[in-house]
């Protein structure tokens, strides 16, 4: 029997996709990247805001169409859109026989087998679900990579004890846990072993790893653990806060020449008024205070972070502060997101709703700034050679690709390269930087290894 998977949403989720792909394949079912020619399509999904529910549920409608005109048994949503919307789920989306929670992804072979072997009652098919405890999910697991062999995320803990008041997360993945540092250390020299250079270490919130089982911050700890016993040459930090960044974790990046000088540090304001609101831990001035210490003490850091415009209550004073604090600050990597209004949030009933064309206009004024900045950035580069791991090569424009220290796989830019030979996927190379168009760098290899 074929298993065909889509995997939506963020890195977290796409490990837990690697997980059920492994046990499928370990009860000797058939992965297939063709959906055309599977018997079940898996469907691991996200909710996280509401352009995430509406990929998810585009991607079943999409997936009940193959069901209803081609060969296709059976449909199997699993991950936080099933987890959130348990009781809709079959009863809009008739076309789905099963549902698992994102504590039940262990029970995939179990849920496959159920709707694969057509048992009926009183003439219609029976539908299979199951939503064990999200707080109780095991963490890690064999799994089958599905990036790319050179690199790969690892998972070092579960769930988030935050509570930020856009956020359901808290209740879809449950209380944050971090995984045994022993687990995680085997993990990544299974990792290498499979040949991965780069290591991306991702959790809700990564900077509080091992608070709940050690009694106080161990992320640093667990770097050094990492680079000890393997040597994997790129190791790289997701999902930190700034109030939980502490002197012994600047000091390791700053020290171990394997942990990339960048680091994800979601902020989403700079108000004072909407960090409050927003329920975040911290007030501006820490924030600030974070960003400069980490200039400071790492030189040459990259910093990724995020912002949210819109939430309610956003005045227009909140929004100048917070175009004034990106201007000051250049960040290297900024996302923006425009608040989406979440049933089970505190902020759902918060009154001073933003309109949403006043959120895309705030959306488009601070990505057009981010933007000019990202350019004058990346000008920097220009003559420069910078560490490139290739990725692969492109026919149509006859150069590889590949990304920088500077930029984390699946959200920030690439480096396009010529070269005088083909060069393989994984290999790092020199490349002297001749051009910069948007976000990406074009240049030349050096040398290749």
């Amino acid at each position: 029997m074929k298993i065909g998977f889509v995997s939506l949403g963020c890195p977290k989720n796409q490990l837990d996709t690697e997980v059920m792909l492994h046990e499928l394949a370990s009860a000797g079912y058939e992965i297939t990247p063709e959906e055309t020619e599977a018997d079940v399509v898996v469907i691991n999904t996200c909710a996280f805001i509401e352009s995430a529910k509406k990929e998810a549920i585009d991607n079943i409608l999409d997936i009940a169409w193959l069901k209803k005109n081609h060969t296709l048994k059976a449909i199997v949503v699993t991950g936080c859109l099933a987890e959130r919307y348990r009781d809709q789920i079959f009863r809009e989306l008739p076309e789905v026989d099963a549902i698992l929670g994102v504590g039940s992804i262990h029970n995939i072979v179990e849920a496959v087998k159920a709707v694969s072997e057509k048992k009926k009652k009183g003439g219609k098919k029976e539908k299979y679900s199951s939503y064990e405890p999200n707080d109780e999910v095991r963490l890690g697991g064999d799994r089958i990579l599905t990036t790319p062999e050179y690199a790969a995320y690892l998972k070092i803990a579960e769930g988030c004890d935050n509570k930020c008041a856009y956020c359901a997360i808290p209740g879809i993945r449950g209380r944050f846990r971090s995984r045994p540092m022993e687990d995680i250390v085997a993990e990544a020299k299974q990792l290498e072993a499979l040949g991965v250079r780069e290591l991306t270490l991702v959790a809700q919130d990564s900077s509080r790893y091992g608070k709940d089982l050690y009694g106080d911050y161990r992320l640093a700890e667990l770097l050094r653990r990492i680079t000890k016993e393997t040597e994997i040459p790129w190791i790289r930090l997701l999902y930190c806060y700034p109030d939980k960044i502490t002197d012994e974790l600047i000091a390791e990046m700053r020290d171990n020449p394997r942990i990339l000088k960048y680091i994800d540090l979601p902020m989403q304001h700079i108000s004072d008024h909407m960090l409050s609101a927003m329920n975040r831990h911290g007030d501006g001035k820490m924030v600030r205070e974070v960003v400069a210490k980490l200039r400071r003490e790492i030189p040459g850091i990259v910093i990724r972070t995020t912002f949210m415009v819109g939430f309610p209550g956003e005045t227009e004073e909140d929004f100048l502060e917070l175009c004034e604090f990106v201007k000051e600050s250049r960040f290297e990597r900024v996302g923006v997101f425009t608040y989406s209004r979440e049933e089970d949030t505190p902020a759902y009933d918060m009154p001073d709703q933003i309109d949403e064309q006043v959120k895309q206009d705030r959306f488009d004024i601070l990505m057009r700034e981010q933007l000019e900045i990202n350019e004058a950035n990346n000008q920097k580069y220009i003559g420069k050679t910078i560490r490139v791991l290739c990725e692969d090569f492109d026919p149509v424009s006859e150069a590889h690709f590949g990304r920088s220290a500077a930029d984390a796989p699946e959200i920030d830019g690439k480096v396009y390269f010529k070269a005088p030979h083909r060069i393989a996927p994984g290999s790092f190379v020199d490349v002297k930087i001749r051009e910069v168009v948007d976000y990406d760098l074009f240049g030349f290899a050096i040398e290749a290894n």
